[in-house]
């Protein structure tokens, strides 16, 4: 089965979420944040390990509201109205369960937005005279982050950005995929294979990472297989944090087109190529050239190009290449 499809993997993927976004009550006011394309849409593909700063570390429901005070590089989580800091019981609570979440394995973590213990970023920090800025990181949030600093993260509202909401999703399906071939095949010839079907979509996010991958690869042999796979993951880590933007994936487009030149007539090669420039400049989306190029490859039987991940990175039910 072509590594481009989802199918393929044998284990839903498993994403820390805030337990609000699921639709449990167990916000300060015994609400929730229910977000159904999370649950119903995205949970065809994932397994989410629920988590509730503020329930879990012992604190009930309903509650006071909380906020962040001080210095934004290390506020106090404190309740609004009497001012009780509840920053260390947080603090430790948070420590401990990070350690838990090492053995669930996850592939990355969707956070509340706006939260002062879940806001991933742009959380309103108080100052000695009560007047907010928006540049702090919700307590537990940043632990997280901190702990796990290459782990793929959002949160609910940037989500709803089309462009944001792709990585989010291309990276974690990809980490899947690397995550399975370790599991079932961890030797170079599997690395290699990955490494291979998995070319242009890495050349997509970063140029740069696509060349240290190539030789990190090449070089394969002379590195303990332990220190091999991560050297690799860290690096495709990094490299799938970077977006892969119109003119990196215009670019990429034109390389596949590339080997298929002996193959097109004129006019299917001019059609490609204009289809790849409106896409460019941004006419046209992303799923355009991907079903034209997707088309050809299959017309004429292209087997290298059959095999690239790019082409069909993830499910094609979540629709995430269809905005300009």
């Amino acid at each position: 089965m072509p590594a481009g499809n989802c199918d393929s993997l044998q284990f839903k993927i498993r994403l820390g979420i805030s337990r609000c976004l699921l639709g449990d009550e167990v916000r300060y006011d015994g609400g929730h944040k229910h977000d159904h394309f999370l649950t119903d849409t995205l949970g065809k593909w994932v397994e989410y390990v629920p988590v509730c700063p503020e329930y879990e570390c012992g604190m009930p429901i309903p509650r006071e509201p909380l906020r962040l005070v001080g210095d934004p590089e290390a506020p106090r989580l404190v309740t609004v109205n009497t001012g009780i800091d509840k920053t260390e019981q947080m603090v430790r609570w948070a420590r401990k369960r990070v350690i838990e979440l090492e053995r669930e394995g996850l592939l990355g973590f969707i956070f509340k937005s706006d939260s002062p213990s879940s806001g991933m970023q742009r959380v309103k920090v108080y100052d000695n005279k009560g007047m907010p800025t928006k540049n702090g990181v919700g307590i537990f949030a940043r632990i997280i982050m901190e702990h796990f600093p290459l782990l793929p993260v959002e949160d609910d509202c940037r989500l709803h950005n089309p462009a944001l909401h792709e990585n989010f999703l291309e990276r974690i399906f990809t980490l899947a995929r690397c995550r399975q071939m370790l599991a079932e095949r961890r030797s170079v010839a599997g690395l290699i294979e990955f490494h291979t079907r998995h070319k242009f979509l890495i050349l997509a996010h970063s140029p740069v990472h696509y060349r240290e991958l190539g030789r990190l690869v090449a070089m394969a042999k002379q590195f303990p297989l332990k220190e091999l796979f991560s050297q690799y993951e860290k690096m495709l880590f990094e490299a799938l944090k970077l977006r892969a933007t119109a003119r990196k994936n215009a670019n990429v487009l034109m390389h596949m087109a590339g080997y298929l030149k002996d193959y097109l007539s004129a006019d299917e090669r001019q059609e490609l190529l204009e289809i790849i420039d409106r896409y460019r400049r941004e006419l046209l989306p992303l799923v355009v050239p991907i079903a034209l190029l997707n088309h050809y490859v299959r017309k004429y039987d292209y087997p290298y190009l059959k095999e690239q991940v790019y082409l069909n990175p993830h499910p094609a039910e979540l629709k995430l290449r269809n905005h300009a």
